[in-house]
């Protein structure tokens, strides 16, 4: 008998009976057009499965609880429009109850008391409301925007022990708030109530005394925030570092790092990423507590002490459902014996575990990364730093890290594959403050390319690849790479959340959406650069809701990171939420004045043209402007293409920037030009072609050819000046000389 962890959904018709009486060709219908229309579209969309319907009721099993209320939600709301537009007698009002708890697997059938709990529950919901229980409420309790009010406990039928219940507030007001509700007796029950308070008040008093009744505590299967996986599941939490040296802290957390990647490479396990086991180390107590909350089964916990070249490991593998050890080990070894250490643990989890490993993983998991063990410290130390969406110190501290690794072993892979993804970060998001765009594109092709070389299983290399690619026009290689990085390992949430990114672009959202999930499965508790890619996964497969649900949480860690605002704005216009989208253009405007709509158009050229344009007329909607600091220039004084030529033959041009920078920029006769102002000194080439002037230089958007116009200066602004130059990067004013 199969059982297992899931989220049940029950909804029901109020009323039904005698909506039936009344007209039962009618009822029928409105019942499977709600069914057809309004909740198989949300089950699809919050990845759940329509088990069967009941008579005038469905039953709907999800994976994620999350994923459940929010489908919930969606079906309410969309409910309550339709009925207020519908005569009373043609309306149709569910409730719905929310459970997480295990249920019997029967062919496509489920059974049990998870789905029985769900049912009760659902009676206790308002019409046109939800109901939850108190497992599902402490999963989404901070996760949904809604608010909550709480039932207590109550006694459901056939049901042996009180189950909590909350009522779902579904106004916006509400949001983020957990009410508590009381019951009213009626005037002749209140003198028996009082009474009936007194003796209960009584006996509390005599059970206090009791302390050999133990409280029961829910069971742990109850507590899990997401349904354990089909594989055995595992969370690496931080070794400690008990030294007494916080100069060891790097290698206490590189060794749990090497663990998870090691372990992720194994397609036999599920294994929870780096940041989240990071992320929850302070929050959480008790092993049981932890894998509740990351929905794991098995946790693998040590410490590390290190005192010269001797090290000192204790390492523990515990089975959070019964709280027993599996495996326990001390090894006390050189420092020099690291690797082999780490080859002993990896082997007795599996084995601990029975898994099979392929031909392919066995290969990979004997090989050492580098034989250097002072490389593999700087490597280490690199990793510990972090690189995504980060400032330009953070990015120059890693690379050197990694360049002092390959400089003590030029054969260590992993190493050559951190720099490459330093360096198409850089690129692809046009971060000339490190290095220029055609310096970043060759460097991430030479590292990638060298680590692939070294090692041709590097996923993070494959991954790059990928990127690359992509950007470059080549989608079917791009998928490819990706594919080849997810297969090097299974459980890596970047390389499942990159390939994600690329599917929504390339044409298969449905996939996109699969994939991103399940790097969120992997990694619970993301890191604000990784939540912002999954919101952008999300958004451009026309999600916005769930796009925005994660956007929002980074502005506090990523207040001033352009793509988080912008896609914010975006998502917001697209719903149709012109106020917040305004609030959230403005912000944009005020970090990053210069923003506008044929900037983004060339940044983003290698998109699909359907993506590229939904994407622009979102940002035009949410006030987003055609050229930089708003300009608009008359058709009337924008020089036409003799006039250009004229301007840009042999000439010189001074000026000052819309931001305040002077800036010098030289025209040959044979189209070269070179720009400077106090803090650039870049060379390119010039093209008048009709009214545009079309310029390109060297590491700016990609290495593209990019157009602007001329204009003569009537507005006022700078006087002196007599021609205005708007491109997609700048808005200046100048005079031309011989």
């Amino acid at each position: 008998m199969e059982r297992r962890l899931a989220a049940i959904l029950i909804a029901d018709v109020v009323g039904y009976s005698r909506l039936s009486q009344i007209d039962e060709e009618g009822t029928r219908a409105r019942f499977q057009a709600d069914q057809n229309d309004v909740f198989e579209p949300a089950i699809a969309r919050h990845h759940g499965r329509l088990v069967k319907t009941m008579g005038d009721g469905l039953l709907v099993e999800f994976q994620s609880v999350v994923d459940a209320l929010r489908c919930a939600v969606e079906v309410q709301q969309l409910k309550a429009t339709q009925s207020a537009a519908a005569l009373p007698e043609h309306r149709l009002e569910f409730r719905i109850g929310i459970n997480l708890g295990d249920i019997i697997v029967e062919g496509e059938d489920i059974q049990g008391d998870g789905v029985n709990i769900a049912d009760r529950i659902q009676a206790l919901a308002e019409p046109g409301g939800i109901a939850i229980s108190g497992t599902t409420y402490d999963q989404v309790k901070s996760k949904v925007p809604v608010g909550f009010a709480s039932l207590g406990e109550q006694r459901l039928k056939s049901i042996t022990e009180p189950i909590r219940v909350y009522r779902v507030l579904l106004d916006p007001t509400a949001a983020g708030k957990t009410l508590k509700t009381r019951r009213r007796l009626p005037r002749r029950h209140l003198v028996a109530g009082v009474a009936a308070a007194v003796i209960l008040a009584l006996a509390g008093a005599a059970l206090w005394w009791q302390p050999w009744i133990p409280a029961k505590p829910p069971a742990l299967g109850e507590r899990f925030a997401y349904p354990l996986p089909d594989r055995p599941s595992v969370a690496v939490l931080p070794f400690i570092n008990v030294s007494g040296d916080s100069e060891h802290d790097h290698l206490a957390e590189g060794l749990t790092d090497d663990l998870i990647t090691e372990l992720s490479k194994v397609s036999g396990l599920f294994v929870i990423a780096r940041h989240s086991v990071f992320a929850i180390r302070d929050s959480v107590g008790k092993i049981q507590d932890v894998a509740a909350e990351l929905g794991v089964k098995y946790v693998l916990e040590g410490t590390l002490q290190r005192a010269g070249p001797r090290l000192r490991i204790n390492v523990k593998l515990i089975d959070a459902v019964t709280g027993l050890s599996l495996w326990a080990e001390r090894y006390d070894r050189q420092y020099a014996d690291l690797f082999a250490v780490q080859d002993d643990v990896i082997g007795k989890i599996i084995s601990a575990l029975s898994v099979k490993l392929s031909a392919r993983e066995r290969d990979q998991l004997a090989r050492i990364p580098t034989e250097n063990l002072e490389a593999y410290d700087y490597y280490m130390r690199a990793e510990q730093e972090g690189f995504i969406l980060r400032d330009v110190d953070t990015y120059r501290r890693t690379l050197s890290f990694y360049q002092k690794a390959i400089d003590l072993d030029p054969g260590f892979a992993n190493a050559h594959a951190g720099i490459a993804r330093v360096a198409v970060d850089v690129w692809r998001n046009d971060y000339n403050y490190l290095w220029s765009a055609a310096v970043a594109r060759k460097i991430a092709y030479d590292a990638a390319g060298q680590a692939l070389k070294l090692d041709p299983n590097n996923a993070r290399a494959h991954t790059v690849l990928a990127l690359l690619q992509w950007v470059d026009g080549r989608e079917t290689e791009a998928k490819n790479s990706a594919n080849m990085a997810v297969a090097m390992e299974p459980n890596d949430a970047e390389a499942a959340a990159n390939l994600a990114l690329i599917l929504v672009h390339t044409g298969s959202s449905g996939q996109a959406i699969t994939e991103m999930e399940k790097a969120l499965r992997l990694d619970p508790s993301p890191a604000s650069s990784f939540q912002l890619l999954a919101g952008i996964v999300f958004y451009t497969a026309g999600d916005d809701q769930r796009a925005i649900s994660l956007i929002e949480p980074t502005l506090d860690s990523l207040p001033k990171v352009e793509p988080a605002r912008e896609y914010l704005a975006a998502a917001y216009a697209d719903q149709g939420n012109e106020t917040k989208a305004a609030a959230e253009t403005a912000k944009l405007l005020e970090l990053f004045p210069e923003s506008n709509l044929t900037y983004y158009g060339y940044l983003y050229d290698y998109w699909r043209d359907g993506d590229l344009q939904r994407h622009l007329a979102a940002l035009r909607k949410a006030g987003i402007p055609e050229w930089p600091f708003g300009f608009t220039g008359s058709q009337a004084d924008r020089l036409g293409e003799a006039d250009l030529r004229n301007l840009v033959d042999g000439k010189s041009w001074t000026g000052k920037h819309k931001n305040g920078t002077d800036f010098t920029q030289y025209f040959d006769k044979a189209g070269n030009t070179a720009y400077r102002s106090a803090n650039t000194n870049i060379t390119g080439v010039v093209e008048v072609r009709g009214d545009s002037l079309c310029e390109k230089f060297d590491g700016y958007f990609l290495d593209r050819m990019v157009c602007g116009y001329v204009y003569r200066n009537t507005s006022g602004e700078q006087r002196d000046r007599p021609y205005v130059h708007v491109t997609p990067r700048a808005l200046t004013f100048f005079s031309p000389t011989p």
